[in-house]
């Protein structure tokens, strides 16, 4: 079953194992050794997100490394990004509010 990038995402612990991948190179035990959760689950998260793109399982000896791939998450940044526009203009018109209601007071 072939997976894409929103399923992976989508899931807290996966999000998680990204941030942790996206900084360095771990073993599948390290990433394991991170969260309360079994490693049998933790394994199977990054199956889902092998599955995806999003990490590379490289092997070495008897140790499975886990390698972020960022340009896969690309097509979740591109939809995202679409919102961008949107959420800064409520954010200015929210700042505009406050800023009113300050000088209302303040006058």
């Amino acid at each position: 079953m072939r997976r894409d990038v929103f399923q992976a995402i989508s899931d807290p612990v996966r999000r998680k194992i990204i941030e942790l991948v996206s900084n360095e190179v771990l073993t599948v035990n390290e990433v394991a050794d991170k969260f309360e959760i079994s490693r049998p689950a933790i394994s199977k998260h990054i199956k889902i997100l092998n599955e995806c793109g999003i990490i590379q399982i490289h092997k070495k000896g008897r140790e499975r490394y886990c390698q972020i791939e960022p340009k896969n998450l690309l097509p979740a940044f591109l939809w995202l990004e679409q919102y961008q526009k949107l959420w800064e203009e409520k954010l200015d018109s929210f700042e505009h509010y406050l800023m009113k209601l300050k000088n209302s007071k303040n006058g």
